[in-house]
């Protein structure tokens, strides 16, 4: 690979030719070959916008001359628009805790396009780093991340999936079918009751996620180095915060006291909460679609599954829950992030928080994996799937379980006892109620009905 010679404060540095990236952005590469997984794009793009706000607001301020705020945000915008943008950020996430490595990435790659745009040099810390610090920009950068990608991506997708389910409640609602508990028979319940569980247990976790955005609208930029804001203009982190705000439609404000931006990471930790609860949602949603669907012959086959491809190698016509399975999987993938988030955001040590990349990284995939997992659930599984009236029907009858509708008339006791009999002999319930008490087959009849023990007309 052909190279040119590079430099910064610890000497020179081979750099390839081609790259738009400098000396301090090649020592990360060569430092940190641990993952081979660069930051997350939605990342990279915030920290390009949070860079492109700056040069605004030093510009206004008079921070920066004119021509070099405009060509920083001329080159900002090059690389917004470039569908080829993650070749220019190829350090890996496990790098230096403060997340410099990745900043100062952001800081070469721009200040190359901007001396190419204005005719003359625009230096990478002078310039485009002006005002801040890796300490305040990437901690910001994450919280603006996280709201963009929660407002455009996973907010919607969740809303997308909880209007779906209640829509298929709507179309499946009156089926009733034997309520489990224990994953043992219990009384019956409808499917519209089944599926608006589902629908308000998710309404909840969105809820829960959308109290995160005002904390995570509220930025600690302009507290540079240690909160103090050392380097920087009293009005800079005002003017950076309108600037951000004219650039993504989002209001954001400064913190009121920086300390807490860059010395924890607590709000990436409600944050990361606040997705293991959707996680828990998820995975609630696809193990009750996955019960339901097992069988075809010898599980409970109460719906059936679109079915999208085949399940085994060796077994031929078997079909799999795919969509459910992989829905599970994200749902354990964003557990675990959470953990991480945990362990990273109690390594706020005095001042600085030194797990800021793992910390990004991982609150961005729980995001994206929600996102996608949240519309497949939507549109493969729930708004597809078709319901066996026959096998409902098969089990509900049958169900010892609905005897205790008789506990007024006959006391728990004696409700127990035909119970037992009916499971023993295999029986309708109705038929040992009617030999073991006095009550008219007619009114067994409709005090066993299981539609109306499902609270519903």
């Amino acid at each position: 690979m052909d190279t040119r010679v590079e430099r910064d404060s610890m000497g020179e540095v081979q750099v390839p030719e081609k790259a738009l990236y400098g000396a301090q952005t090649q020592r990360a590469i060569d430092n940190f070959p641990v993952s081979g997984e660069a930051m997350p794009e939605a990342f990279v793009r915030a920290l390009i916008l949070c860079k492109r706000s700056a040069a605004t607001a030093n510009g206004k301020l008079q921070r920066l001359p004119e021509d070099v705020a405009v060509a920083i945000v001329g080159a900002c915008d090059h690389l917004l628009a470039d569908a080829l943008l993650m070749q220019h950020f190829p350090v890996d996430v496990f790098q230096t805790g403060s997340g410099t490595s990745s900043n100062m990435n952001a800081n070469e790659v721009i200040s190359t396009l901007a001396t190419q745009r204005l005719g003359r040099d625009v230096h990478p810390n002078d310039d485009v780093n002006c005002g801040q610090s890796s300490n305040d920009i990437v901690p910001t950068s994450i919280h603006v991340s996280a709201v963009i990608a929660l407002d455009e991506s996973l907010l919607p997708a969740l809303a997308h999936l909880e209007k779906t389910i209640r829509d298929k409640a709507v179309v499946v609602g009156k089926h009733v079918k034997t309520g489990r508990t224990h994953l043992m028979d219990a009384m019956p319940v409808t499917l519209g009751q089944t599926l608006t569980a589902w629908a308000d247990q998710l309404a909840e976790a969105i809820t829960q996620l959308e109290q995160q955005l005002p904390a995570l609208q509220s930025l600690g930029q302009g507290g540079t180095a240690v909160g103090t804001g050392v380097n920087g203009h009293p009005q800079f982190a005002g003017e950076f915060c309108l600037a951000l705000s004219a650039a993504t439609g989002i209001k954001f404000q400064p913190v009121g006291n920086p300390f807490i931006r860059i010395g924890s990471q607590d709000v990436a930790v409600a944050l990361s909460g606040a997705l293991k609860r959707c996680a828990v949602v998820i995975a609630k949603l696809a193990n009750d679609l996955r019960w339901m669907n097992s069988g075809p012959l010898a599980g409970l086959a109460e719906i059936e599954l679109e079915a999208l491809q085949p399940g085994s190698s060796i077994m031929p016509g078997k079909v799999n829950p795919v969509i459910p399975e992989s829905a599970a999987m994200v749902a354990a993938q964003v557990m675990g992030n959470d953990t991480t988030v945990t362990i990273a955001g109690q390594s706020g040590n005095f001042e600085l928080n030194v797990m800021l990349p793992l910390i990004a990284n991982s609150l961005l995939q729980s995001i994206r994996l929600l996102t996608n997992v949240s519309t497949l659930l939507a549109d493969r599984a729930i708004a597809t799937f078709t319901v066996n009236e026959a096998n409902l029907q098969a089990s509900l009858g049958r169900n010892p379980i609905l005897v205790t509708a008789l506990n007024e008339r006959i006391g728990y006791t004696r409700a127990a006892q035909i119970a037992k009999r009916a499971y023993r002999e295999g029986r309708p319930v109705i038929d040992v109620a009617q030999e073991e008490t006095d009550i008219p087959r007619e009114e067994l009849t409709l005090l066993l009905d299981p539609a109306r023990l499902t609270g519903k007309d």
